[in-house]
Parts: C-alpha cells; structure tokens; sequence
C-alpha cells in the first residue's frame, strides 16, 4: 500500500466575515489578538488506506471508498500532528469560500487531546480563528464546571488556547432540562441557519458542518448514540436527548444521524486495542442491516469520512 499525507488546503482566505444576531447557546471564550497567518506545513505521514469494505449494498465501491478513508499511525504524537493539519486544512478551505465560516463540531472522550497541536505553531498563527465557529455533537446534562462537561473538556483543552471569538462558541444552556437543553440547541442551529453561519445541504435538507470530529467507545456509539438504543433512529430531529445513557451521566443530548451524514467532513479518532472489535466490525466488510453498531451508521450522503487510528486500533483486521 502507498503511503500519503493529509493535505492542508493552499486557498487564501476570505477578507471579512458578515455580523449575526446571537442565539442563546453562545457562551463566552477567551479571547486573543489578532493572528499573522503563515502558509501550514505537512508534517506526519500515516499509512492511508481507502475504506473499500465499507461500501453499501447497491452503492458503486469506487465511489463510496473515495469518501472513507482510513489513517494508521505508529505513534500518538504523528496521529495529534496529522489531525491538526487535517483540521486546520479544512478550516482554510471552508473561510475562503463565500460564506467566510468554518463550523466545526466537537465531542468529548480523548478527541480533545489529540486536537492540541492546534493551539501550538504553526497552526495558533496560520490558523483564521476569527472565522471558526464551534458546536458539540453531543453533551452531557451537567453544569459546565462539571468534570462530565463536554464543554469544559474542550474549553480547558483547547478552546481557552486558542482565540476564536467568544459569541462563536455555542453550548448547551445547562440551567434547563434534559429535553429542554436539546430544543434550544436545535433552535440554535436552526437560527444560525437561517443567519447563514451554518450551510444545508441540498442532499439531505439537514445542516451542512463543515466538519464534524467524533471519537467512537468501545461498544461502537458514537456521539450519546449508544448500541441499541431507539434514538439512533430518529430521523426528524437535528438535536435529540438520552435520559438513560448506559454509560453515566444518564442524561445526553446529541446530534442524530441526519446532521452527522450531512456533515461535509467526518473526523473520527478512534485508538486503543479496546477499541478493536469494534473496528473490526465496522470496517471488515460484514456489517448486518439488523446488526449495525452506530459507528457503521456513519454513512455521509455527500461527504468525506477519515478515520484516525493506531496500529492496536486495527490489529483484527485481517487486511492491514
């Protein structure tokens, strides 16, 4: 197999971004100075694979293995560096376009950490983060100094590094209830939407990010979408809530399947030998429509999706 690296987009960004009106979800970051933007260098070379197991019944395998990619690294440290130069790649290419935005969705777990050498150079400085624009596929129903927190997860890690405006960071209302918290959070998307900060996609109708990042448990959930539960088929909602999460704090909101495979770009870390039955079972070929765990729901309708993992990640494929 060739090896290949993650390309960062070379487009020159956009002079100006247009003033929104400002849903409740948008909560206060810190905030830094201006930034001298500098051309990103390509720094890790993983093994990338195309994710041809993958393909659906009745979809060409072409066509379908060109949008699922998959990247192995030796060491954590070139996983970090191959996902900043990912992300900030995307970033780049989305605020040259015409809307100027780069919305990108976070999650918890250990995808926070492997998301901090974009607060290091080159990317603090190269990076426009005047132009990011930051959700959460999913929440715990916690206060957001709570150590369950997505939100202080992400500040604490990253986001309290880096100086994306503070009206452009939009969490979860943790003085509601569970159901409330989830739609307030769908008003939020849906009135940036209509502001034009949050593309749609003419696929499926449902909000278009321009990436969103997912780390994957054990079991295969993705998000709060858990194996076996009966949200992971709602198909009407862009924000949903779990009072019975199998893994605690009960209580989740989330982002359903319809937004995620909207997404223009999937990121999905998933490392650890913990990890690899999952994988195995998501990537070997051999998925059972009645049998799916949520990470092989993932199937963008007009997207890419890259898999980020180690070698004990994918140490049952039979194929690598």
């Amino acid at each position: 197999m060739s090896t290949a690296t993650a390309a960062a987009a070379s487009t020159s960004l956009s002079s100006a971004a247009r003033r929104r009106s400002s849903p409740a979800c948008r909560i206060p970051a810190p905030r830094r100075g201006s930034l001298l933007r500098r051309p990103l260098a390509s720094s890790s070379r993983p093994l990338l694979r195309p994710v041809s197991a993958m393909a659906s019944p009745g979809v060409d395998g072409e066509a379908v293995a060109s949008r699922k990619k998959l990247l192995i690294f030796d060491a954590e440290e070139a996983l970090a560096a191959s996902l900043a130069e990912y992300t900030a790649g995307l970033s780049e290419k989305a605020t040259a376009a015409e809307r100027g935005a780069f919305t990108v969705v976070l999650s918890g777990g250990s995808l926070i950490k492997a998301l901090r050498k974009l607060a290091e150079p080159p990317y603090l400085e190269a990076v426009d983060w005047s132009r990011w624009h930051v959700f959460w596929a999913d929440e715990r129903v916690v206060p957001k100094d709570h150590t369950d927190s997505n939100y202080k997860l992400a500040m604490d890690g990253l986001l309290s590094k880096v100086p994306i405006p503070a009206n452009q960071v939009y969490a979860m209302n943790d003085t509601l209830s569970v159901e409330g918290a989830a739609d307030d959070y769908e008003t939020c998307l849906k009135q940036l939407i209509k502001d034009g900060v949050i593309a749609v996609s003419p696929v499926t109708g449902f909000p278009k990010f321009d990436l969103i990042l997912l780390g994957m448990g054990p079991d295969g959930h993705i998000a709060s979408l858990f194996p076996g539960h009966p949200i992971v088929h709602e198909n009407q909602k862009l924000v949903t809530y779990v009072k019975d999460s199998p893994k605690p704090p009960p209580e989740r909101i989330t982002f359903t399947f319809p937004v995620i495979n909207s997404s223009a770009h999937i990121g999905l870390v998933v490392t650890g030998a913990g990890k690899a039955g999952a994988v195995h079972k998501a990537l070997s070929g051999d998925q059972k429509s009645l049998d799916l765990l949520p990470v092989e729901m993932i199937e963008p309708q007009d997207g890419e999706v890259t898999w980020f993992t180690d070698k004990p990640a994918v140490s049952m494929l039979s194929k690598i």
